[in-house]
């Protein structure tokens, strides 16, 4: 999180944005209110604003949060009337937003299917649908049962375990990186790299650097040695990316579809293990994993929201007038809770596939079967595995840390009966991930300069917070040029 500026400091809304809207002031989506209940906030500003609310984000700059399940489909779906493109943001134009605002990383323009609308998006869309789409999941469950087993193989012995920092942040990287086509031994230190990034540490720059690199020494590889990949798919597809364009696919796809499944896996870990209801449902046999993973991202989707759209001309949303440029959150967790669809919480919605986590209309996420298929095999593996998990902390001792548009499980410790050392006949051979050395032991500071060299060895580990940062240079303003890609040449 960023320090808050002090309050003579920030910016003046202009009269007649978002910021001037509403009643009883307008609520901010940083700072300790916003961190502490996410959810008691989304409800505090539906019952001051209804289906569409004024906030502030970082800076406070003005913005619009979707909260109705409905008016969060009508964004999603009318491209015509709420773009994707961030450069029409009339906040951005104007000078409101400063070059180190934490929320620029997220939404400044790439020249990526994410940011673009119609043809454009559908050039740059296709591979990538067409890619993932190719994978099946029998295939992926191969991936996911090696590196699952791998990594409870770590721990197995000890009777006890952090979900999250022992499995869940690592699963999801190791199998994307196989299913991208990438050298195994990249894994462990995309790991740590990916996690540096999202926690926004002074070495993320570094670990973004480190993630491009990765990215690019495998698509050279490939261009002499095609393979059953997502890297040789994109470069080789007819819609003729250009090899910036595959690059930039390729992270995204990365960072995000490992992000997200993080999220998923923890969530769900943590509602089998400490909602009983759930847990007897599941053991009892009247829900299925599935099932147990469409109510996870009805309650508590991987983002809580999504920013963002921007307005195409003045129009107006759930009794809101939005002008020309003003930016548009997807209010995700929101829209979910929203009581039209939802007017009881507590009720079960097994099988049911209408939540928004993954969004809806032309941006609809792309990878999100690959997702949930690493998620359900991962869970149904550990718990297979070791099947008297317990949690080995009080519910109420279990913290997040939070973002504008995340939240994220801090940990997950448990107990179980300590295993004896066993692969399992699925697993196929490879190196242990065990073998691998551990980049925050090993690993050399490395500048971005020489993280971006396109040279024969292989790519330099990246920076871990704790060691090496008398390498980095500071970079104190505009460092969301790196994390963008302005910077790379």
């Amino acid at each position: 999180m960023t320090t808050q500026p002090p309050e003579n400091s920030l910016p003046t809304p202009p009269p007649g944005c978002p910021a001037h809207a509403g009643i009883g002031g307008v609520r901010r989506l940083y700072g300790p209110e916003a961190e502490a209940d996410p959810a008691g906030l989304y409800e505090k500003l539906r019952a001051e604003h209804g289906e569409v609310a004024p906030v502030l984000l970082y800076g406070d700059v003005p913005a619009w949060l979707v909260l109705g399940y409905s008016a969060n489909l009508t964004v999603m779906r009318t491209p015509s009337r709420f773009s994707r493109d961030s450069r029409r943001w009339s906040a951005f134009r104007t000078g409101q937003v400063a070059p180190d605002n934490p929320v620029l990383p997220v939404v400044h323009w790439q020249p990526i299917c994410v940011f673009a609308d119609g043809q454009e998006h559908r050039r740059l869309r296709a591979p990538v649908t067409e890619g993932l789409n190719r994978f099946d999941r029998r295939g992926i469950r191969r991936h996911v049962t090696r590196f699952a087993d791998q990594l409870i193989e770590r721990f197995s012995t000890t009777g006890r375990a952090d979900l999250v920092t022992q499995f869940a942040e690592h699963l999801p990287m190791l199998v994307m990186t196989q299913l991208l086509g990438m050298p195994e031994e990249y894994g462990p230190r995309l790991v740590d790299a990916a996690r540096d990034m999202v926690r926004g540490t002074e070495t993320a720059i570094a670990s973004n650097e480190y993630v491009v690199s990765c990215l690019r020494r495998t698509m050279d590889r490939k261009k002499g040695a095609p393979g059953h990949d997502l890297v040789t798919w994109l470069m080789d597809h007819p819609a003729g990316l250009t090899d910036d364009e595959v690059l930039e696919h390729l992270r995204a796809v990365l960072l995000a579809g490992n992000e997200t499944t993080v999220n998923l896996i923890s969530d769900t870990l943590k509602m089998v293990l400490t909602d009983k209801r759930f847990r007897a449902h599941l053991s009892g046999g009247q829900m299925t994993l599935p099932d147990a993973l469409d109510q996870v991202l009805w309650d508590s989707p991987p983002f809580l929201l999504m920013a963002g759209r921007w307005a195409t001309g003045d129009t107006e949303l759930g009794g809101r007038k939005i002008n020309e440029g003003d930016m548009l959150l997807l209010g995700l967790a929101a829209g979910n809770a929203d009581p039209a669809v939802r007017p009881d919480l507590s009720k079960p919605l097994f099988g049911n596939h209408s939540h928004l986590a993954f969004g809806s209309g032309p941006h609809e996420c792309p990878g999100q079967d690959i997702g949930r298929a690493i998620a359900e095999a991962g869970i149904d593996i550990l718990l297979t595995r070791l099947p008297d998990l317990h949690l080995a902390v009080p519910d109420e001792e279990l913290t997040w840390r939070s973002s504008w548009i995340a939240r994220h499980l801090v940990a997950l410790p448990v107990r179980f009966t300590p295993q004896s050392v066993k692969a399992s006949p699925a697993a196929s051979p490879s190196t242990p991930i065990a073998s691998t050395p551990d980049p925050a032991a090993t690993a050399t500071a490395a500048s971005p300069a020489t993280a971006t060299a396109a040279s024969s060895a292989e790519p330099a580990a990246p920076p871990t917070p704790d060691i090496g940062l008398g390498a980095l240079p500071r970079q104190r303003r505009r460092w969301w040029y790196v994390l963008t890609g302005k910077s790379r040449r």
